[in-house]
C-alpha cells in the first residue's frame, strides 16, 4: 500500500480523479481516499499545511492503512540558481531548518537526544521518480537534492541565502521534513517529490501564485507515470 500525501487541495485533486474503488476515511480532520491508481493500492490525503498536519497524517497512515511506502508531493521555493520554477527536487534526504536547540549546545536543525536529524530519503523511489520525470517532463530539469522544512514560507533573501549556506538545501517548503521524520521512525521508505514554485526570494510572493498551478501539474504528471 503506498500513502500519497499532498498539503493542499490542489495537489491531490487530480489523483483523485483517476482512482477506482474509493473509500473515504475521515480522521483527525483528514479525509483518507483508499483505492487502487492503475491497479496500485494506493491511499490519497491532503495533510493541511505545515508540520505538525504532516506528520499527524504521515502516522494515521502507517497506524490505520498499514502503508509501506510513502510520498510527498507538493510544492517548494528554489534556494540554488540552477534550480528553476517548474523544475523537480526529489529528496536525496530532509532536514528541519526551524528546529533550533543552540541554546542547548545542539547545532541549528539537529534534533535534541535524537540519533538522526537528516533524514535519507529511498533511493530506489528516488531513481524511479527521476526516470519518470524525464519521461513525461522532458522540458524541465529533476534535481536530487536537500529539502529544508520549516513552519515558515521563505520569501526574504537573506534567510533563503542562509538556508543555503546552513544547510546546503536544494529548496524549501513546509511539511517533508516532518513526513521524512515520521517514516523514518516507522521505518517506512519515503520520497519527497518537489515542483518549483517560486524562487524563495522577494519575488515569491508574486511568483507563487503564477506558477503554482504548473508546479502541480508537473508533479502529478510525473505521480502518474510511476503508478503506471
Amino acid at each position: 500500500m503506498l500513502g500519497i500525501i499532498g498539503a493542499m487541495s490542489q495537489e491531490v485533486a487530480a489523483l483523485k480523479e483517476v482512482m477506482k474503488g474509493v473509500e473515504i476515511r475521515s480522521m483527525a480532520g483528514m479525509e483518507f481516499y483508499k483505492g487502487t491508481i492503475y491497479g496500485k493500492d494506493v491511499v490519497v490525503v491532503r495533510s493541511g499545511i505545515g508540520k505538525v498536519n504532516a506528520a499527524i497524517c504521515c502516522q494515521i497512515l502507517v497506524d490505520c492503512y498499514q502503508v509501506n511506502e510513502v510520498i510527498n508531493t507538493g510544492i517548494a521555493g528554489s534556494l540554488r540558481a540552477e534550480i528553476n520554477i517548474g523544475d523537480i527536487v526529489l529528496s536525496k534526504d530532509a532536514l528541519q531548518h526551524d528546529m533550533d536547540a543552540t541554546g542547548f549546545g545542539y547545532p541549528v536543525g539537529v534534533i535534541p537526544q535524537t540519533e538522526v536529524s537528516v533524514f535519507p530519503g529511498d533511493e530506489a523511489m528516488i531513481q524511479a521518480a527521476k526516470a519518470s520525470c524525464e519521461k513525461v517532463n522532458p522540458e524541465i530539469g529533476v534535481h536530487i537534492g536537500r529539502v529544508v522544512s520549516g513552519d515558515q514560507f521563505i520569501s526574504d533573501k537573506a534567510k533563503k541565502a542562509w538556508l543555503l549556506e546552513t544547510f546546503q538545501g536544494h529548496c524549501t517548503e513546509m511539511e517533508g521534513a516532518a513526513i521524512a521524520q515520521t517514516a523514518y521512525l516507522n521505518g517506512v521508505p519515503f520520497l519527497i517529490i518537489r515542483a518549483i514554485s517560486d524562487k524563495a526570494d522577494d519575488s515569491a510572493e508574486m511568483d507563487y501564485e503564477e506558477f503554482e498551478a504548473k508546479a502541480i501539474e508537473h508533479s502529478v504528471k510525473l505521480l502518474l507515470d510511476m503508478l503506471s
